[in-house]
């Protein structure tokens, strides 16, 4: 081939798979902002609206029962994704007296119909359909039933590839259930790819084991191109390329575009100058250099490592006779790798064994540095990550034999949730999942909660498992697991959408007791509430407060007020006067009504506030602004506050406490400007060692501390050092900081625009299904019940021991069934359970 048109074509393929990948990002970006696009007919224009050849999907109720509305919502959630496969989605509303075959019958209401033109492709349960994963990869599995080839059996598949040799490649795919989100990538590439290769599918677990693939993982989706083209002879098997990564549309068609890549490409120039679609995908680029009295023998060399290293590496052919090398005569072998600015590296390598070796140690050598440095910064960061993705299932693996004592924690159920509600003057329940790891982690700073609130008045702790009473956590809009709501009595509600620690949660509890704003009725209880006499309820409170002031004339802001002590109401301690001699405290404080004064815990001062902006939301904005320090020191759990404040950081990363005098200078600084354009604060690497990575990031590696560094994360992301030989004063400060507003300093470095991800990859819910989740041992007292009631939790917990027996009966007769890929009934159900609560993490 020759090298322009190698170009030519890498340059198109570049072309074609960013344009792909915008197409995608648009298309997801609009499945966020999902529009109620969902059509509802009566039966009469459903089916005049058909048109031929056009598949829609629909389902036919009177009225929908509340059984049906999460089925209805997923289906809802759907719309977008199958109309860009050109399937409609309707939602037929039957009349009272239809007794036509669609809306006659009662089980016909729990179907979903899949039509092209007016015929009848395939019903599905509603129960098949549990999620947008399931519903688009079941409707495309119908739509496709002819393309894509199911097969159950070796002799089955190996009959489709005879017929594909010297025609035709196969792609192969196994998915441990239908309905999932390898499913669905599957259906979507063989929707788009279905022309150019054969699908086929197959969800039996013996039949990979037939394969001879070694012993095969199971538990997890898996697929092979087949490459059965080159295959001339019926005797001849198709060789298999197995695809490594996750089993996700992207990285199959990532897979498909590096299978459908020339096995060897031949370079005719500049070897620096080659691009292929290997190395646009990140993957290196190996050369066998070459000359012309060795050309057939160093081709059959090149193909042989091209199939050894196909989806892991390119292989070209260098001709030393075109291309004048500058290189040592004996060298045979080149490697070029994706990263930019790097090298060719030229090599004397002795046989192909090598080269592949190049390859595969070369990455597993780099990802073996990588760990090592990692686990170095580990240890000096106190942070285990390295040893499981999740930190959460690891710590509830470990203390699964663990006794909770949850005699401080009342367990409702469904008979005993609303007459519950009614026993304390605030009931605080969590509702969690005994499958779910967060969930027992969570309920281990439940307990350490109940146990310091151990004696409050009017408070009264207790827990939901959602997993046994699903009716109840449904009634309650419970969305996600964990969820914690303060009920007041016959009142209102609170959720909780703080931090899981047990202070952060204590704290809440106790201050939602409290009335927000609390209004008082004397100056002199204003006067007090500023000097930090607080509520009884709130005597172990030590933070700062805000009391506002208003006028008779300020109704407006007063009521805005009120709606914003609502929003933070048991976050913050607010209070409001507003009686005839409120000009008298505000002119004390020099402000004029409506005004804010805050009373700060550390120093005992109060600094008046004018309420320049009315809403409710600038107000909260404003509090919230406010009760920030003026020289924080930044933390995991505050620095998302400070960044929303969309400023430069002005931060001193110090290992322990900074010094007095530079304590003493940051802090004049700080206070100097106090509208000032950007945070003033501090870092200290043993309380938060994740410090550590970001100085890291910045530096390259740790420099000597304390380091005082200027860092515009929200505009070019440049990091600036402060000079070492110049001592941290305000002044010198002032002085650096007007050289860089004049453009006089240099950036150490320039933070990339990319979003920051986590380190490590989001564990997989999926690969687990079939492992036992570790839950804790729980010791539950019910002394405030009569002894009825307390046999009930104990039922409950032998009905969910039961059901879990009857779940794992259903699995044993799956796996010994001989199509379970067929019966979407025995596989999706149990799938719909799971998946559903998973996603909702």
């Amino acid at each position: 081939m020759p090298v322009t048109d190698t170009t030519v074509s890498a340059q198109m393929d570049r072309w074609i798979c960013s344009f792909s990948f915008l197409l995608f990002c648009a298309a997801s970006l609009l499945m966020l902002g999902n529009a109620n696009l969902l059509q509802e007919l009566d039966p009469q224009e459903y089916f005049s609206s058909l048109q031929a050849g056009r598949a829609s999907l629909a389902y036919f109720s009177h009225n929908v029962p509340p059984s049906a509305q999460p089925f209805l919502e997923q289906i809802e959630n759907s719309v977008e994704a199958l109309q860009d496969y050109g399937i409609s989605v309707v939602k037929v509303n039957c009349p009272k007296e239809d007794v036509s075959r669609y809306c006659g019958k009662e089980n016909a209401l729990r179907k979903a119909y899949l039509f092209r033109g007016n015929i009848l492709i395939r019903e599905f349960p509603t129960d098949a359909l549990f999620d947008v994963n399931s519903i688009v990869a079941n409707v495309l599995f119908a739509l496709l039933f002819n393309e894509v080839k199911y097969v159950e059996t070796l002799a089955d598949l190996q009959n489709i590839e005879n017929s594909l040799k010297g025609r035709s490649n196969m792609v192969f795919a196994y998915v441990p259930a239908t309905g999932t989100a390898e499913h669905r990538a599957v259906m979507e590439a063989a929707f788009v790819y279905g022309t150019a290769h054969q699908f086929v599918l197959t969800t039996e677990a013996t039949l990979m084991k037939d394969t001879g693939n070694g012993e095969p993982d199971v538990s997890s989706a898996q697929l092979f191109f087949c490459h059965c083209q080159q295959a001339m002879d019926l005797a001849q098997p198709c060789r298999r390329t197995p695809m490594e990564q996750a089993l996700t549309m992207l990285n199959i068609h990532r897979h498909l575009k590096l299978m459908g890549a020339p096995l060897v490409t031949e370079v005719a120039e500049d070897p620096e100058k080659v691009s292929t679609v290997h190395l646009q995908l990140g993957l290196p680029l190996v050369f066998i250099l070459s000359q012309k009295e060795t050309y057939e023998a160093d081709r059959r060399t090149a193909e042989f490592v091209a199939w050894q290293l196909l989806g892991k590496a390119g292989v070209a052919l260098l001709s030393r006779d075109v291309v004048d090398l500058n290189v040592l005569l004996q060298s045979n072998v080149a490697l070029k790798t994706p990263d930019e600015g790097v090298p060719i590296k030229y090599l004397v390598l002795e046989d192909t064994d090598e080269v592949i070796t190049l390859v595969k140690d070369k990455s597993k050598f780099e990802q073996i540095q990588e760990d090592e440095d990692e686990e170095d910064e580990d240890e000096k960061e106190n942070d285990n990550q390295d040893i499981q993705d999740d930190q959460v299932v690891e710590a509830v693996s470990r203390d699964r034999k663990r006794e909770l004592p949850l005699e401080q924690i009342l367990t409702l159920t469904e008979e005993t949730f609303h007459s519950a509600m009614l026993e304390a003057a605030r009931m605080v329940v969590l509702f969690y999942a005994s499958w779910e790891a967060v969930s027992l982690a969570v309920l281990r700073s439940y307990v350490e909660v109940a146990s310091h609130l151990k004696g409050t008045q009017g408070v009264l702790l207790s827990q939901v498992n959602c997993w046994d009473w699903p009716g109840v956590c449904t009634k309650e809009n419970i969305t996600q697991f964990p969820t914690i709501k303060i009920y007041e009595k016959g009142g209102r509600s609170l959720t909780y959408n703080g931090m899981l620690g047990t202070e952060e949660l204590a704290s809440f509890i106790i201050l939602s007791q409290v009335s927000c704003p609390l209004k008082l009725a004397t100056i002199d209880e204003a006067e007090g509430y500023l000097r930090g006499e607080l509520p009884s309820e709130l005597s172990s409170y030590h933070h700062s407060s805000v009391l506002g002031v208003f006028s008779k004339a300020t109704s407006v802001a007063r009521e805005a007020f009120v709606e914003a002590g609502n929003i933070l109401s048991g976050h913050v301690t607010l209070g409001m006067y507003f009686e005839d001699d409120s000009l008298a405290l505000s002119h004390k404080y020099a402000v004029s009504p409506p005004a804010l004064l805050l009373a700060r815990s550390r120093d005992q001062s109060v600094e008046g506030i004018p309420l320049s902006k009315q809403s409710a939301q600038d107000i909260v904005q404003l509090i919230r602004y406010e009760l920030l320090d003026v020289f924080p020191e930044i933390t995991v759990q505050n620095l998302p506050h400070y960044l929303q404040l969309r400023k430069p950081l002005l931060i001193m990363f110090s290992d322990g406490d900074i010094g007095q005098m530079e304590s003493k200078e940051m802090l004049k600084l700080a206070k100097g400007r106090p509208q000032q354009a950007f945070v003033t604060c501090w870092l200290n690497l043993k309380n938060t060692p994740v410090g550590y990575g970001v100085l890291k990031a910045y530096f390259a590696t740790v420099p000597s501390l304390p380091v005082l560094v200027w860092v515009n994360l929200h505009t070019g992301g440049q990091v600036f050092k402060f000079p070492p030989d110049q001592s941290v004063t305000e002044m010198n400060i002032l002085s650096w900081l007007e050289k860089l507003k004049a453009g006089l300093e240099i950036p150490i470095s320039t933070l990339s625009e990319e979003d920051w991800k986590p380190p490590l990859p989001a564990y997989n819910f999926l690969q687990m299904m079939e492992t036992t989740v570790p839950e804790f041992t729980l010791h539950t007292s019910y002394s405030r019940r009569d002894t009825q009631e307390q046999q009930q939790p104990e039922s409950s917990e032998e009905k969910a021991t039961v059901r879990e027996e009857q779940l794992e009966e259903s699995r044993v007769e799956a796996e010994k069934g001989q199509t379970p890929g067929r019966d979407l009934r025995g596989t999706a159900p149990r799938l719909a359970g799971r998946e559903k609560r998973h996603s909702e993490l």
